[in-house]
């Protein structure tokens, strides 16, 4: 099912467009005369329970006054904004671009509307020049130009706008989407199909900053036609910086190899991190390349289209631009032309590069190389180069995507709305805030170890090889590396770019063994705490807005050191990914760190049961819901690590720290069984409290991880295998089934009686990464059928009823409330394939994904 399958007959003829013109079998596919319904808009005062209003008065006052000092007096952006949320645009689709190098996404109307080239920084403007325009000529006479946008906007109106929507189609399967244009009256079809260097186990081209657009046109004629496609783009990204002056174009070619690309630069020349933009095509011997090296994109722009549309070309002129004023902005465009013979095809290839190789972050106290400039310098002039490398290279990427990916496309047993989202749902990888930058080649291994001295001996090489990555919790939660909730995200970190994963989970260690005793207040309580203890994990590394990695922990909600979650997290990990990666030196440098959190984490069990207990505030990932005393979420975390810890001991030869944790294990399952399970599902926490008894739809958490890392048997069984399945069932019965008719996945509480759980914002909203997770979890245990249909409802939901692609929130309601646009955690449903693998017997390593049947 699509997301245009409403529309009948436009839909059957998507179905003829795309037959045999290369686009996926499977993905996320919409017409451009598409609307979708719309929801409402980010939760307002009205969406919050009135005594919730009351208990929080004081932290209402708390974060306005930090809200107004940081935003209007300070000038700079709230690490959470809960005044000015970003508001829903149904419009974006698949972003341009590798790893770490920014990210411009193209919008499935086929406009340039996402920008993310300053790390971390987002800017959400359609700038109405950067378009593709097709020209048609037969007998030496123009017959068609049209500029490929639905649009009809007040500038540039010498140009013919408003391409009919019902003659276009989007399909998108990340890194790659195809935009699909039946000419209307002219028997001709443009298939562009739009392409990202995004490759597993790809630690190089992975990280280039750019897009190719290759044109496949059909010519239906019984006539030869001359197609040109013109690509425009203004310098810029379409905020006020592109009026500050002192721009400026200029044409260029770059051969290599015998292999010739022409094009035209976009200096944009701002203070604080300085781009190039590229535009450019291929040239062969049936293909032409001309250019404009300038116009202005606010005016008509007539002179530009009667220059295409007099012969089909562009007037190439030689030599720069001049230097754009205050006020005045400058655009730019290239042009591929060709001679399609009757009832014949041909392919124009076209490529976006921008090359920002040096990055401050807000502090502007460092300077960082992106992982680009390994490959192609950072002195600001590889624009060219990246042009021509990806013109000439995109090939050789598609035959690696299409190798990773068609085992699970050609699965007739997987669903197509999960190879949809299993795929797509990638894009934050790239788009969410994404940076990956190089080590400096004078940093040695005291500079990374910190004041404490990790005693990491495979830091310094880790790091310096692979680099450091990171990514926001989301695009409206900008804090990157987000702990608690990589947590989930991180496995299709470890599955695609394990030795990404490594490295993030290296910088966490030395983290946690160094301290920030600057006071600051925490906003939800008002009480004062040092930033950082030691021996504690960060809930983050720090702010885009800051000095990433140099100041951690920018979230100032809670002080996280007293979060039961996230020391457990870290453990988890590391052991997830030694059993994936096989790694033994990590292991060995890790086992020290995860020695010191669990040592600190013990002080939470208070009662000596070999338990610990949460402090009755909310106190872990779901941090507006308060737990007190033992919990089935912290609680079966807590288990699992304590079990991984235990393997981990027996791996490495620990007997000591074995028995240490194996006498824990026993002592605390015990009480976990006691105080929890209930005969149908482990209860939410042991208060007694009025929503105790709550059926939380994460009550399993400890055993997804138990299940991924093949823990979930045998002598490392910590939950009774009947009480896993009997909690699974009910949660699908109650959360999911008696939600929204089964339609919207699984709600975060909800009461035994089947009514959702209201004592929090969070109780009833949908995590959509905790859904997958859920569903990764039932897939495990042999509910495939139910693991499928859980997660259905979040993909139907978001990327189909509320045009939410490429953007999936962190939460919604059931009236289609929603919040925190385009967050990390969905990328949990890698975890589901994970499942899948694992029950088709597949042994760890990394490797590229084989087919699976669903079914056991």
């Amino acid at each position: 099912m699509a997301a245009a399958e409403a529309a009948g007959p436009l839909m059957q003829r998507y179905e003829g467009a795309a037959r045999g013109r290369g686009v996926a079998a499977a993905g996320w596919r919409v017409c451009l005369a598409h609307r979708f319904e719309e929801p409402r808009q980010p939760y307002g005062a009205a969406d919050v329970p009135l005594r919730d209003v009351l208990r929080h008065v004081g932290l209402a006052l708390r974060y306005f006054r930090w809200w107004y000092k940081k935003t209007r007096i300070e000038k700079k952006s709230a690490f959470i904004d809960l005044l000015c949320a970003v508001p829903l645009q149904q419009i974006y689709g698949c972003p341009l671009g590798g790893i770490g190098g920014g990210t411009i996404t193209r919008g499935w109307r086929g406009d340039f509307c996402r920008w993310q080239l300053n790390p971390g920084i987002y800017h959400y403007e359609t700038v109405i020049a950067n378009q593709f325009t097709v020209c048609l000529r037969c007998k030496g006479q123009t017959v068609y130009q049209q500029v490929l946008s639905v649009e009809r906007p007040s500038t540039l109106q010498g140009w013919n706008w408003g391409y009919c929507g019902r003659y276009a189609f989007y399909h998108a399967l990340y890194p790659r989407a195809w935009m699909v244009y039946e000419l209307p009256g002219q028997n001709v079809v443009l298939t562009c199909r739009q392409v990202s260097p995004v490759i597993p186990h790809d630690y190089k081209d992975s990280s280039l900053p750019v897009g190719v657009f290759i044109w496949e046109v059909e010519n239906g004629r019984n006539e030869d036609v001359e197609v040109s496609i013109m690509f425009s783009l203004q310098n810029g990204t379409g905020t006020k910086e592109d009026r500050s002056g002192g721009h400026w174009n200029e044409p260029f070619a770059f051969e290599k190899e015998g292999e010739r690309v022409a094009g035209v630069l976009l200096h944009h020349c701002t203070h604080v991190n300085p781009f190039t933009l590229a535009i450019s095509a291929r040239e062969k011997a049936d293909t032409g390349v001309t250019h404009l090296t300038a116009f202005n994109p606010v005016a008509s722009g007539r002179e530009v289209w009667q220059d295409l549309l007099q012969d089909g070309r562009l007037d190439s002129p030689a030599g720069k631009s001049s230097v754009t004023e205050k006020g005045e902005v400058t655009a730019a465009a290239v042009c591929a032309s060709c001679r399609v013979p009757a009832q014949g095809h041909r392919t124009l290839e076209l490529a976006l590069a921008w090359d920002m190789p040096c990055v401050h972050f807000g502090s502007r106290e460092k300077l960082h190389l992106r992982r680009y400039t390994r490959f192609f310098g950072s002195r600001g002039d590889a624009a060219p180069a990246l042009s021509h490398h990806a013109l000439t290279h995109y090939e050789e990427w598609e035959r690696k995507i299409e190798a990773w990916q068609k085992p699970i496309l050609e699965n007739s047993q997987l669903p197509s709305w999960y190879k949809s989202a299993l795929f797509n749902e990638l894009y934050f990888m790239t788009d969410g805030g994404t940076i990956w930058v190089e080590l400096p080649p004078d940093c040695c291994a005291e500079d990374l170890q910190g004041p404490a001295g990790a005693g990491l001996s495979h830091l310094l090489p880790v790091l310096r090889e692979y680099g450091r990555f990171a990514y926001l919790e989301g695009q409206e939660y900008r804090m990157y590396n987000t702990y608690d909730v990589h947590f989930y995200a991180s496995f299709a970190l470890v599955m695609l770019w394990p030795k990404l994963q490594i490295s993030l989970q290296y910088d966490i260690a030395v983290t946690v063994v160094n301290e920030d005793i600057q006071p600051r207040q925490y906003l939800m309580c008002g009480q004062t705490a040092q930033v950082k203890l030691k021996n504690v994990v960060p809930h983050d590394i720090g702010d885009p807005g800051d000095e990433p990695w140099q100041r951690v922990n920018a979230y100032l909600m809670h002080d996280t050191a007293n979060w039961k979650d996230l020391n457990l997290k870290f453990v988890l990990q590391v052991y997830r990914d030694y059993y994936l990666t096989h790694d033994s030196l990590y292991l060995q440098d890790m086992w020290p760190v995860c020695q010191a959190v669990m040592e600190s984490e013990l002080k939470f069990d208070t009662d000596n049961d070999g338990l610990i207990e949460n402090g009755g505030f909310a106190d872990q990932t779901y941090d507006a819901w308060v737990v007190n005393g033992a919990s089935a979420y912290c609680g079966g975390l807590w288990l699992a690590a304590v079990c991984m810890m235990c393997k981990m001991a027996k791996v490495l030869g620990d007997a000591e720290i074995q028995q240490k944790y194996t006498d824990i294990l026993s002592k605390g399952k015990e009480a976990f069984e006691r105080m929890l399970w209930n005969g149908k599902y482990y209860n939410y926490d042991s208060s007694g409290s009025d929503t105790s008894s709550s059926i939380m739809s994460d009550q399993c958490a400890g055993q997804w991880f138990l299940g991924a890392c093949g823990l979930d048997q045998g002598e490392f069984e910590v939950f009774p295998r009947s009480h896993v399945i009997s909690a699974l069932k009910t949660i699908f019965e109650k959360n999911v089934m008696s939600f929204a008719g089964g339609t919207m996945g699984a709600v975060n509480g909800m009461r035994p009686d089947g009514v959702p759980d209201t004592s929090s914002v969070q109780s009833d909203e949908v995590w959509i990464g905790v859904v997958y997770a859920l569903a990764a979890t039932m897939i495990q245990e042999g509910l495939v059928e139910e693991g499928f249909r859980t997660a259905e409802g979040c993909y139907r939901t978001v990327w189909e009823r509320l045009g939410m692609a490429f953007q999936t929130p962190e939460a919604y309601r059931e009236k289609k409330v929603y919040r925190s646009l385009a967050y990390m955690r969905p990328l949990s449903i890698w975890s589901m394939q994970l499942a899948l693998e694992r029950r088709a017997g597949w042994a760890p390593a990394p490797v590229q994904c084989p087919q699976v049947p669903i079914h056991p």
